[in-house]
């Protein structure tokens, strides 16, 4: 593996701050992640950021086909280029933002489920994870690397102050754990933070009472909108625009003090209070 500061030397670029740009220099670091990750001979993997290779073409090793989806147009003729050198033809590049793919037209059929990996730029790293859980019927797990104070914000409990939307919304759906930490010296340039290796599971079963997922996430933005305050005055004040009286009634209905704060919610009563803010908002 030749290092990217050579590599993008050679093609006379730079890496760009604005758009979180980190290589991994550590080809070893690149094997243990896809063997962490379990990629099996028969998967289908899109990459978020292939940026220079470094993790597209030892999953193009392993996996049956991967979407290697890049924004920057400068290192996707590089990428292309290395593509050929390895003589690699089951990597199909995607020029754009993740955020503007279409990732349900990438499953081939409709019984093969995608598995998503990369390492995200901290900026869109909430967008991205928002963006995989509507489409997590056709993504059966997502294999990301994230700055360390995301990571312990994905995974985070309830009464942790790192506890939040995205941590509920993802404990609704999905198994999270952390599989690795990967050193900030082994990226170049090297961030100001190590990264954190997680992987979000959406193939799990979990039993909840009948509700409205739609409602259920309005429900849980309300809540944190306002982090600081009660539950009865953070949906109150939130765009969801609850009467308190309203949003007390409900509370009491599912056996949540209205005092608490969306902090100290877990997912099953956050799924109860959706439950009775529906019912008591339909007798209204």
């Amino acid at each position: 593996m030749t290092s990217p500061k050579a590599l993008l030397n050679a093609w006379n670029l730079r890496p760009k701050k604005k758009m979180g740009q980190h290589f991994l220099v550590d080809p070893s670091t690149s094997e243990t992640i896809i063997r962490l990750s379990k990629i099996a001979s028969n998967d289908t993997v899109v990459e978020i950021g292939a940026g220079l290779g470094a993790l597209t073409i030892p999953l193009a090793k392993a996996a049956r086909h991967v979407y290697a989806v890049e924004a920057d147009s400068q290192l996707t003729q590089l990428l292309k280029t290395e593509l050929l050198v390895h003589k690699l033809t089951n990597v199909e590049i995607i020029e754009k933002s993740i955020l503007r793919v279409d990732i349900h037209s990438l499953a081939q059929k409709p019984d093969r489920q995608l598995i998503v990996m990369g390492n995200l730029p901290y900026n869109i790293s909430s967008q991205v994870l928002i963006q995989l859980i509507h489409a997590r019927s056709i993504v059966k797990r997502a294999i990301l690397m994230f700055q360390k104070e995301l990571a312990r914000r994905i995974t985070a409990s309830p009464g942790n102050k790192d506890y939040g939307r995205l941590t509920v919304m993802l404990s609704y759906c999905a198994e999270i754990k952390s599989i690795a930490t990967i050193a900030a010296s082994l990226f170049y340039p090297a961030p100001k933070v190590d990264s954190e290796v997680v992987e979000v599971d959406f193939n799990i079963s979990r039993q909840y009472p009948s509700h409205d997922e739609a409602m259920l996430f309005q429900v849980i933005k309300a809540a944190f909108g306002n982090r600081r305050k009660t539950l009865k005055n953070a949906l109150a004040t939130s765009g969801l625009h609850i009467d308190p009286q309203i949003g007390r009634q409900a509370l009491n209905a599912a056996g949540i003090d209205p005092t608490r704060r969306a902090e100290t919610l877990t997912v099953s009563e956050f799924v109860s209070l959706q439950i009775s803010l529906a019912k008591v908002l339909k007798s209204e």
